[in-house]
């Protein structure tokens, strides 16, 4: 296994000035260390991970240094168009060492949102056509990787792509969370789910937030049907409760959603609130870090979340911390008719042993369509 500080000294000493990227649970160990060790001015976590290579772009046009981008595979995406747009050697030529989890490789148990992504992840980079290599696990196979990949980012003037299997990267320093007197996610999820009732179709957000809804339906003995789970494509389970919202215009439709899956991909705000009916809801449970990946912090702290959802046209906004308010503000938010947010301040972590979903993610898709239908 790799040393994540001698990873990062070793990028350190050939070059590399800043990092930056989106947290991955696969490289939970790098990232921990490198939040904590790393000055503000040397690593920036970005919203996604096309934003995190425009970031090593500017990085680069500035002080001639490259930039090393993290991410988890399931992101990929997000990059490849200011990657094959801009940095290519073909267009401007960049260079930059790109760090990719391989989640849902061939052979090693993932969860089913990592499948597709896993098993075509090989193809996806050679399908790029820049350089890319598999980063060795042993520590001394592994530095002379690192070389490589920094010696043809710069003499090439290209992205290098390492991609990392699971267990590459041994434990190192880890990022210290700081523990607000704020309820849990989970407290405020159970009694935001009352609140709402049983009637509406709520759409959750990816990660933990959709486990801990989906085992307190299983706990509480209720219908997960009207829940879409959506357990991939972090950022966008609230244009899915757009599309939902506009094509039944007489139901409730609620987005439980997360601060950095907002913040991923922000610009939805004012297309919900362009186009969004009197039936929309946007829930944000904001513990202010990627809890699942390590703890690394969102930069939702430097928003005022609610006047920003103001700002682009929803109806009405506001923040609370007290879940004794919740039947009253979702009252509020009833009244005045949607497009409307709610932002619940929660504190970072979770209760040990929160299950998964026993349902295939097709299979929630079948309950939930019926549901819908039977309504």
């Amino acid at each position: 296994m790799i040393e994540p500080y001698a990873f990062v000294d070793q990028l350190t000493r050939r070059g590399v000035s800043l990092y930056t990227g989106v947290p991955d649970s696969l490289l939970k160990q790098l990232g921990s260390h490198i939040q904590a060790t790393l000055p503000r001015e040397q690593h920036v976590i970005c919203a996604n991970e096309g934003a995190a290579v425009g970031l090593a772009i500017g990085h680069y046009l500035q002080t001639s240094t490259p930039a090393m981008v993290y991410l988890q595979n399931s992101g990929f995406g997000n990059l490849v168009n200011p990657v094959l747009s801009l940095a290519d050697p073909d267009v401007y030529g960049v260079p930059m060492v790109i760090v990719v989890g391989w989640r849902g490789q061939p052979g090693v148990k993932d969860e089913p949102q990592h499948v597709k992504q896993g098993k075509v992840q090989e193809a996806l980079l050679e399908a790029l056509d820049l350089p890319w290599a598999m980063l060795p696990k042993d520590p001394a196979e592994a530095e002379k990787a690192v070389d490589l990949a920094y010696d043809t980012a710069m003499e090439h003037s290209t992205p290098y792509f390492l991609l990392v299997e699971k267990g590459t990267f041994s434990d190192g320093i880890q990022v210290e969370q700081a523990t607000p007197e704020l309820p849990s996610r989970e407290d405020a999820l159970i009694a935001a789910a009352d609140a709402v009732g049983t009637e509406s179709a709520i759409i959750s957000t990816t990660g933990m937030l959709s486990r801990e809804l989906f085992e307190y339906r299983e706990r509480a003995g209720e219908s997960a049907d009207r829940d879409f789970l959506t357990v991939g494509g972090m950022g966008h389970a609230s244009s899915i409760a757009l599309g939902v919202a506009k094509a039944a215009p007489e139901r409730e439709t609620w987005c439980f959603d997360g601060d950095g899956a907002l913040l991923m991909h922000m610009g939805s705000l004012p297309v919900i609130a362009d186009h969004a009916g009197e039936n929309y809801f946007h829930l944000v449970f904001n513990n202010g870090v990627h809890d699942s990946v390590g703890g690394q912090p969102t930069s939702a702290a430097a928003m005022d979340m609610a006047q920003t959802a103001l700002a682009v046209g929803y109806r009405w906004a506001q923040t609370t911390s007290e879940l004794s308010q919740l039947p009253r503000l979702i009252a509020q938010m009833r009244a005045a008719g949607g497009p409307a947010l709610l932002e619940l301040q929660v504190k970072p972590g979770n209760r040990a042993g929160i299950g998964r979903p026993t349902r295939t993610p097709r299979q929630t898709k079948t309950a939930f369509m019926q549901a819908l239908r039977d309504h």
